[in-house]
């Protein structure tokens, strides 16, 4: 991975998960034409399956909302079957598979 966070901190790109005073997880996002692009959620495994990953979504289709904007749209590795079992039972459709940057990614989309 080759995120540049600091970047994406300075234009107010990432947002974080709190449990109390506890940092749980953070989203990454911004818009790009007719939708947000979620680039990145992560959660921190003593947080994991707890519903931090599904609220910091959901706060990226909310913010999506606010902003008027038509979807929310990621992509995930091919190798992270987890992943393309949870988006389409958050709404998200399967749109395209390529490789790129020497990844097999899928690509997801969710009309908003």
């Amino acid at each position: 991975m080759n995120a540049d966070f600091a970047r994406q901190v300075a234009a107010g790109s990432v947002y974080v998960a709190l449990r109390g005073s506890e940092f749980a997880g953070y989203v990454a996002f911004y818009p790009q034409g007719d939708h947000l692009h979620l680039d990145a959620v992560a959660v921190l495994p003593a947080h994991s399956g707890q519903g931090v990953g599904k609220a910091l979504i959901g706060f990226v289709e909310q913010t999506a909302r606010r902003a008027g904007l038509k979807a929310v749209e990621l992509y995930t590795n091919e190798a992270m079957t987890e992943n393309l079992v949870m988006y389409p039972k958050m709404g998200y459709q399967e749109t395209h598979r390529r490789r790129q940057a020497g990844y097999n990614r899928v690509f997801f989309r969710k009309p908003l």
